[in-house]
Formats: C-alpha cells, sequence, structure tokens
C-alpha cells in the first residue's frame, strides 16, 4: 500500500508529458550541444552510399569573373572529395559527391558556396564557408518595398556614408555582410547572422540601422560585466518611439472680397447642365457606356505617363570619357571649327575679289569714251597755242 503511495506521489510530481521520460545519465550540465563535432578523413568512416548534386544558376556579368577563379574552386573542393562543374553555355554551376567524400555534411558547404558566388561574393571570402564555424545566409530584400526609388534609398542605408554603416555592423555582428541587387549576402555565426537579419529586414521596413548599432554597442558593454551576466538588460536598452513630426502649414493669405450688396447668381442644376451637354437625352445604357469610356481614357493617360516614367530609368546616363579621350575629343571639335572658320573666311574673300573684279571690269568699260574726250580737248588747246 505504501508502494502505490509513493508512486501516486511521485507521478502527481512529474508532468503528464514527461511522465515515461527515463533518465540519462550522460547528459551532464558541462556537455556543450552546441559543439560542432568535426570530421577529419583519418576517422575511417565509410564513403557515401548515394551520389548528391546541386545546381546553381548565375547572372551573366559574373561568367568573366568564375571563369577566371574556377580552376581554384576545383582546387578547393576536391580536397574534401568534391567535384565542381562550370557550364558557360547553360550559365549554372554543380557540386557534386565522390567516392572520395567523407563529410556527409560539406555537399551542403559547397552549394553555399556556389550561392555566394553567384551573388558576387569574392572567392577569398567565399571559400571560407568551407569551415565548420562559419555559416552564411542570403536575405531576398526585393519584395518586401514596392517602390523603386524607395527601395533604392532603404538599401542605401545599409551601407551608410562611405560605407561606415556596413563597417560598423560587421564588427557589432562579426559577420560579412555583402549588399548586391535585391540580395544581402551575409557569412559568420549563427547568433551573429540572426542579428544581422533583424538589422536588414527592419532598415527595408523603414527602421534605420543606427538604432539597431546603439543596442549592439550597449549590449557589448554589458556583456563584459560579469554581475550582469545573468540579469536583464531591458532597463540599460534605449526606447525608441516612432515619431511623426508634422510641419506647420503656411496660412492661406486671405484676399478681401469685393462687397455686393446683391445675392450670388444661381447656380445651375445637375438636370440643367445635362440638358446643355445632351446627356438627359441618352439611355441609361448609352450613359454607362460614356462614363466607361471616360474612365478607359483616364486610365489609358495614367498608364501612359507611369510607362513614360519607367523609361525613364533606362535611358543611359551621359559616359565620363577618360582625360586622354576627352583631350581628342576637344582636339578634334576645335580642329571641326577651325576648319569651319577658315571655309568662311576663304568664302568671303572669294565674294569680295569677285565683287573687286566686277567693279574694274565696269570701269574698262567706262574709260575709252572718257579718254577720247580729253584727247579732244588737248588737241584744241594744241591748235590755239600753235596759232
Amino acid at each position: 500500500m505504501s508502494k502505490d503511495l509513493e508512486t501516486h506521489a511521485a507521478d502527481a510530481t512529474v508532468s503528464k508529458n514527461k511522465r515515461f521520460r527515463k533518465d540519462k545519465p550522460w547528459d551532464t550540465d558541462d556537455v556543450d550541444k552546441w559543439k560542432l563535432v568535426t570530421i577529419n578523413p583519418e576517422d575511417g568512416i565509410r564513403p557515401l552510399v548515394e551520389e548528391s548534386s546541386f545546381a546553381t544558376l548565375f547572372p551573366k556579368y559574373r561568367e568573366k569573373y568564375l571563369r577566371e577563379i574556377w580552376p581554384f574552386v576545383t582546387k578547393a573542393l576536391e580536397k574534401y572529395g568534391i567535384k565542381a562543374e562550370l557550364d558557360l553555355i547553360e550559365g549554372s554551376m554543380t557540386v557534386r559527391t565522390t567516392r572520395k567524400a567523407y563529410d556527409p555534411y560539406i555537399i551542403l558547404k559547397s552549394r553555399d558556396l556556389l550561392k555566394l558566388l553567384s551573388r558576387s561574393v569574392p572567392f577569398q571570402q567565399a571559400v571560407k564557408i568551407l569551415e565548420d564555424d562559419t555559416v552564411c545566409d542570403i536575405i531576398k530584400i526585393g519584395n518586401i518595398v514596392q517602390n523603386k526609388e524607395r527601395f533604392i534609398k532603404r538599401r542605401q542605408r545599409l551601407l551608410g556614408p562611405n560605407g561606415n554603416t556596413l563597417k560598423a555592423i560587421e564588427l557589432l555582428t562579426g559577420c560579412y555582410m555583402l549588399v548586391q541587387g535585391n540580395t544581402v549576402a551575409c557569412m559568420g555565426t549563427f547568433s551573429g547572422l540572426k542579428q544581422i537579419r533583424r538589422i536588414i529586414i527592419d532598415c527595408m521596413e523603414n527602421i534605420h540601422p543606427i538604432y539597431h548599432i546603439k543596442q549592439l554597442m550597449i549590449r557589448r558593454e554589458l556583456a563584459k560585466d560579469e554581475k550582469l551576466a545573468k540579469e536583464n538588460w531591458d532597463r540599460f536598452l534605449p526606447k525608441f518611439k516612432k515619431q511623426n513630426i508634422q510641419t506647420k502649414k503656411k496660412p492661406v493669405a486671405k484676399s478681401d472680397k469685393v462687397y455686393t450688396p446683391f445675392p450670388p447668381a444661381q447656380q445651375p442644376r445637375k438636370v440643367d447642365i445635362q440638358l446643355e451637354t445632351g446627356e438627359y437625352f441618352l439611355k441609361p445604357s448609352q450613359k454607362l457606356s460614356q462614363k466607361l469610356r471616360e474612365r478607359q481614357e483616364k486610365q489609358m493617360a495614367a498608364s501612359m505617363e507611369k510607362f513614360q516614367q519607367r523609361q525613364e530609368a533606362f535611358v543611359a546616363p551621359e559616359e565620363e570619357l577618360d582625360d586622354e579621350a576627352s583631350r581628342k575629343r576637344k582636339r578634334r571639335q576645335e580642329q571641326a571649327q577651325k576648319a569651319s572658320q577658315e571655309k568662311q573666311d576663304l568664302e568671303q574673300l572669294r565674294k569680295k575679289f569677285k565683287k573687286q573684279a566686277k567693279a574694274k571690269r565696269s570701269k574698262k568699260q567706262n574709260e575709252p569714251s572718257a579718254s577720247t574726250g580729253s584727247l579732244a580737248v588737248h588737241s584744241e588747246d594744241l591748235d590755239q597755242y600753235v596759232e
């Protein structure tokens, strides 16, 4: 009877979910469950039974770089018994296990390496993912903000002026971060990636990274104090409230109306306006079709305006030429201007000479009559002198 009471009392203290659990004498407090198990080829593990493979596509602009560094990629993966293939026609990278592979998790690490390389992470940094204590996370930010201009501004906040915000985040979280297009590639520890993901997503949701940076700096200082290690840190952390500061509207200057003793003229009714436009005599179906037509015209105008705004983003900016190229271009322009000026001067001279030649020709035609007259006069004088 006493034994039944003891078992009943023990069952009362233990919850229903843990009633059938057995003691685990090997599971003590000094066991680090998060410690990674390193696997070496000397451990004598049997080769993998099945072949595993992963493929990743890469953008066209990465083709040249990947072609250059691919021998180093294959060499780095050969140590772990992984075969890498680069398909430039299809635009894909593939990794697969071989009989020499001894670590079953290395194929997932190789897949992460390909993802990082396709997202513009340099090879010297991406190859660190093959280490046991390094993990990666590729955060998609393209679908968080719909407006393109707003998305570019918020993405720029992650970098900051001269990349200062990016450096601060990397130092405080102990992770590597690369912002590229619609994704952010991060590398580091699990705890660091958790913090960095929160910072990036909050930044795209209009919470500035500087608030998170301040909190991380305070947490870093508090972690150094052993007395505060097991206490709640909420009282030390800053609490930021969202403030919508409304700008004061300028008062509208009211113009003094001219006083008129007469009441205002009666405004036309809706029926009167319909009678003037002829809408009053339309059938309900005709009215409906007219409304639909007007709505479609408005939609077409709005869509055309939006289309033109979108097309402005694809207009290529003016290319900044090098100093040598700009000098050559200036020289060509000066030579062209000089040639055109010389051509104009020659044209003016030609007209001038033509005019002078014409004047001489007309003068020569008038000279004979004048010369005969003068000879006649001289002959008369001579006759008088002789007499």
